[in-house]
């Protein structure tokens, strides 16, 4: 069984790169390689496809590094465009449709500055969803597998193998907790004193 790094202190666990996807719930990704470019990688939003301008000599493995960091950052900036309750509320109404078939209904959808400790927390019998302050910023995929994470909670309360089971159909379930729990790491890290100038 997973897990869950959404709500326990647990030690982080190895996972492999996920590879680059082109399915339903996932960015289209259009790569465009040009010979007049030598280093410089450029991404940005058309329609509902993502397109990657890379150097032509960039060899497969490059591209695919190139093309996940760059869908990294574009999610991050479209996060830091700060989402109100009302906004969370819809998009939780949104993965629930896509993903749920519509059975997850929460009551409230909000931000919270006293979650320190979990991402996210429900009240199944108030219909509650709380998401921490310190998701906003992070990518939207995180954001959409925090959500979805306690969404599913108002249908199956604990982590037992029915509850992952409804994660399964989004695409980038690995990917975010891998985010998180790469997150969780650094916290952990020991700080360096800062360095003293002469």
């Amino acid at each position: 069984m997973p897990v869950d790094p959404l709500h326990s202190a647990a030690r982080p666990q190895r996972t492999a790169p996920s590879p680059l996807t082109r399915g339903p719930g996932s960015d289209a990704v259009e790569v465009r390689r040009s010979a007049r470019r030598r280093r410089t990688v450029t991404a940005y939003r058309e329609g509902d496809r993502t397109v990657v301008l890379i150097p032509a000599r960039m060899s497969e493995a490059e591209e695919r590094r190139w093309v996940a960091v760059m869908l990294d950052k574009l999610a991050a900036q479209e996060s830091k465009r700060m989402l109100g309750d009302a906004e969370l509320s819809e998009r939780a109404r949104r993965l629930s449709e896509q993903y749920l078939d519509g059975r997850a209904r929460p009551d409230s959808v909000r931000w919270v500055t006293n979650q320190n400790t979990r991402w996210g927390s429900c009240t199944p019998a108030e219909g509650s969803i709380r998401l921490s302050h310190r998701l906003q910023g992070m990518p939207e995929y995180v954001v959409d597998y925090v959500l979805l994470h306690e969404l599913a909670h108002l249908l199956v309360p604990g982590h037992g193998p029915g509850f992952w089971r409804l994660l399964e159909a989004y695409p980038r379930t690995e990917r975010a907790r891998g985010y998180l729990e790469g997150v969780v790491s650094v916290d952990r890290l020991p700080h360096l004193p800062a360095a003293r100038s002469e």
